[in-house]
This record gives structure tokens, sequence and C-alpha cells, in this order.
């Protein structure tokens, strides 16, 4: 077992290191980069397969390598930063970061670029709970909210600012340029945090538990192993269950394991507090409803609207925007009103948003969605600042990195969750639905085998290409029609999940420890 190197919390710091709004700034330069790059890059993804000649398989490991890398590294990343400081840890993630970006943006096959996509997941996982760690130390208890409100303003800009960044990158330059972005991004964050950040952890030497770290990452691996390969096994094939099985075995054997050793990688007791555990639950849930519904309009825009990337990145403009105006209100409406009101209401103005997301037509115009977007905005950032404030803020100093990883696991996984069985959702409703679309003579004169590919194409709003006439019409109606069915059906599943988080809200612990006293256990 490896023993940490002490880092005084107490040390004095140097000019600018430990100030507050200097610690957010320089956390968010590195947050920056990563959301960044986790939406222009699948504004790339059609330019990468033509030039790499990828199959949409590979496509899909672009993503999908990094999440897996991701979600099953956050916890451990963030028991590394409580273990050997969080500025240390934070700052080889970014410095990770930005090296394996400029790799990629060198690659010349798809094999290499996924690859590197996973060490990429890997630096982001050291990033993302060191942040949140920083954030906790560098602010007193009485102003976390008003921290958090504001990084969700940050994540929010950056999140408007990629799908606008990425097409005009990939149209006007190359798809290596959303990887290149992140270098000068890296470097100024690198810089910067070396100056403003201030080394804070526990003074207490500790163990890296190592048998945990497998353990956990067997378990993680295997869950969202599952999540993500189900929309193409099927949710009841045997490898499906065999890897849900053998996660929720593995995660049994990693439970008992952290109730027995003596310094555990993720101690059970930071779930006694009903908030921490409530807010976990909370975040998975956010993240099932906004991932999962977001991920389907990108198709919405470019398959049935036919509008460029650029163009699809503006339609989703008001959310993301919204959210810089919405994420500061929220950290303050937390302040004035306690977590359970704030966070109840956004969930329910979310649902509303999303039912209203379940009414749009083929024909929508900008405002149909526009609407919504905005309501999502001010609905979602309470509920993303609330949890966030309620995980990271109710655990106790010493693992606040953990708490972290806990934050960002959940929001990966629910992310994960949402996209892959409202994939699924989608997916049954417009084969349900399709032959009906296509009148009984068409559908009978379809073979069974270009029934399927017909059915696949409609599941992300397409309609074969190539053929013109009476014939094309038919097809890209039915194709049409059908995905809009079951893109209303994504949004109704999206909206009972969000009235249920708003329920849950309800048995939030409204009261968060000061800074110094014991963890509260509810």
């Amino acid at each position: 077992m490896t023993q940490a190197v002490s880092v005084d919390a107490d040390a004095p710091p140097g000019r600018g290191q430990g100030h507050p709004w200097l610690t957010l700034l320089a956390v968010s330069l590195g947050v920056i980069m990563v959301m960044l790059d986790g939406t222009v890059v699948a504004i790339a993804n059609p330019v990468i397969q033509v030039e790499l000649k990828a199959t949409l398989a590979d496509l899909q490991w672009v993503t999908s390598g990094y999440l897996l890398a991701l979600a099953v590294f956050l916890i451990t990343a963030g028991k590394l930063g409580d273990l050997f400081g969080h500025k240390r840890v934070f700052l080889i993630g970014v410095a990770g970061f930005a090296l394996t970006s400029l790799a990629i943006g060198l690659s010349s096959s798809i094999g290499v670029l996924i690859a590197l996509r996973v060490l990429q997941g890997l630096f982001g996982a050291l990033l993302q709970p060191a942040a949140l760690a920083l954030l906790r130390s560098a602010f007193p208890g009485e102003k976390l909210n008003m921290a958090m409100g504001a990084w969700g303003a940050i994540i929010g800009l950056s999140s408007a600012a990629g799908p606008i960044v990425g097409g005009l990158l990939v149209e006007n330059v190359s798809w290596q340029s959303v990887f290149f972005i992140n270098v000068p991004v890296g470097v100024a964050a690198l810089a910067f945090g070396l100056w403003a950040l201030r080394e804070r952890r526990a003074k207490m030497l500790s163990r890296v538990d190592w048998l945990g770290v497998v353990l956990l990452s067997g378990a993680m691996f295997a869950l969202v192993w599952a999540i993500i390969k189900a929309p193409e096994w099927g949710w009841g094939d045997a490898k499906t269950l065999g890897f849900l099985a053998a996660a929720v075995v593995v995660g049994a054997v990693f439970l008992f394991w952290q109730s027995k050793v003596s310094e555990p990688l993720l101690p059970l007791s930071l779930f006694r507090n009903a908030s921490v555990s409530i807010g976990t639950v909370l975040m998975i849930l956010m993240s099932f409803a906004m991932f999962g519904a977001m991920f389907f309009l990108t198709f919405f825009f470019q398959g049935v609207h036919g509008l460029t990337p650029l163009d699809s990145g503006l339609r989703m403009l008001p959310m993301s925007a919204g959210m810089i105006v919405a994420s500061p209100i929220a950290g303050i409406l937390i302040g004035k009103l306690g977590p359970k009101i704030t966070i109840a209401g956004g969930m329910v103005i979310s649902a509303f948003a999303m039912f209203l997301m379940s009414r749009l037509s083929v024909e929508a115009a900008f405002a149909d969605s526009a609407i919504p977007f905005v309501l999502l905005a001010f609905g979602l950032s309470p509920v993303f600042v609330g949890a966030t404030e309620i995980i990271v803020g109710n655990a106790p100093e010493e693992l606040s990195g953990v708490a972290g990883g806990v934050q960002n696991s959940a929001m990966q996984i629910g992310g994960a969750l949402g996209t892959a069985i409202l994939g699924a959702v989608v997916s049954a409703k417009v084969a349900d639905v399709l032959p009906g679309y296509l009148g009984p003579a068409a559908a009978a004169a379809v073979p069974p085998a270009q029934m399927e590919g017909l059915k696949a194409l409609a599941s992300v709003g397409q309609a074969p290409p190539g053929l013109t006439g009476p014939v094309a019409k038919t097809l890209a109606d039915a194709a049409h029609l059908s995905f809009m069915d079951g893109l209303h059906l994504g949004f109704v599943v999206s909206t009972a999940v969000a009235l249920l988080a708003a329920a849950l809200a309800l048995f939030v612990k409204a009261g968060r420890k000061t800074e110094g006293a014991p963890v509260h256990m509810g």
C-alpha cells in the first residue's frame, strides 16, 4: 500500500493563491476544456467518418470510449485528490487532457483516435472532482451556493459556445481543430492554476485502497458497458444481463470490502447523510431526463428539419444561454429558500418544459422549441446547483474529492442510462408505428430486410438516401412522422422522471453543515 505525501493545508498562501473567485476562474478554465470537448466532438463526427473511413460503430466508440473511462475512474480520481492534493491532481488532469487533445488532432487512424479518447477520459476524470473540491475548500459555507451558481453559469456558457465554435471550426478549418483548441485553453488553465490555486487537503496520512479501486472500477465498467451496449444487444440479451449481473455482484463485494477496510476508497458513512444520498439520486434522475431527451433533439433538427450542425447548435442556444442567467439565480434562491423548495420547483418546471417538447410537430418553428429550452434552463439549473452543493457541501472536507467524484459519476451514469433507455423506447415506438404511416400496400411491398433498415434510419429521423419522386416522399414522410411519435414518447418518459425527482427533492434535508462541523447523520 502506498502512503501519500502530506500536504500542509495551513501553509501560508502566495499572492493570489486561495482567493475564492480566482480559484473559481482557474478551475473553470480547465472544466471549459472538458465541456467544449463534449459538444464539439459530436459535430465533428461526420467529417471524421469520411476522412478516417470510420464505421458507425467506430464513431460510437469515439464517444463511448471517452464516457466509459470517465465514468469508471471518477470516484477513484476524487480519492486521489483527497490523498495527494486537489491542486496537484487538477493540474495533472489539465495537462494530460490538453496533451491528449493535441495527439488526437495529429492522429491519422480511427483506432489511435479511439485509444486516445479513452486516455483523454481518464485525464478528464482527474480534473472534474478536483475542481469541485477546490471550490469547496476555497469558499466559506455561506457563499458556496453562490459559487455553485457561478459554476453552473460558466458550464452553461461553455455548453452554449460548444456547438457554435465546433460548427465554425469544422466548416471553416478542419475536424482536427476542434481538438487543437483545447491546447491553448489547457495552457492558460495550467499557468493560471499554478498561480491562483492553493493546495488543500487533510493533514493526516492515508493509504490508497487499491483493492477498492479494482472492485469499484470493475463494477462501474460492467454497469456502464451494459448501458452502452444494451441498445445494440437488446436489454433482454444474455450478454446485457450478464454484465448487469456482474456489476451487481462486484458492486456488492466492493461495498462489503468498504465496510471492513480501515481506510476505504469510498467511506459508506458519506451516504448516511440523507441529503448526500438524495442529492446523488437527484443528479442521476436529472441527467437521465436531460441528456436522454436532448440526445434525440439533434436528430430532430438535422434529420427531420435538415439543419446544418451550426444551425442545430443555434437552435439549442436558448437552453445553454439561459443557464448562464439561471444558474446564479438558482444559487441565490437556494441560499434564501433552501434546497427542498428550490430543487422541487426546478424539477416541476423541467417536467412542464419536457411536456411541451412532447407536443413538438414536424413543422415546429424556432419559438416552439426555444420556449421549452428557456424553461429547461430555469428548471434544471436549480437542480444542478442544488444537488452539487448538497453532495459536495455536506461531505467532510477531507472527502470533498470523493464527493465530487460521486457527483460527476452520478451525472455520467444518469446520462448514459437516459440515452440508452430512451433510445430503446424511441426505437421501439418507431418500429411499431412506421408500417402504419407507410400504409398497408407500401409496407407489404418493402422486403423485411429493407424494412429493418428503414426502421433504423427512422429512429434517427432520417429517410433512405438517393431516392426521388413520390416513393421518396412517402418514405420520408413516414420516417419523420414515426420518429416524431418516438420523440414524443421519449419526452413523456422524461416528464415522468422529472416529476419523480421533484417528489424526491421534498425529502432533502434543508440544513447544511457548517465548516468544521461533523457531518449530520440523517
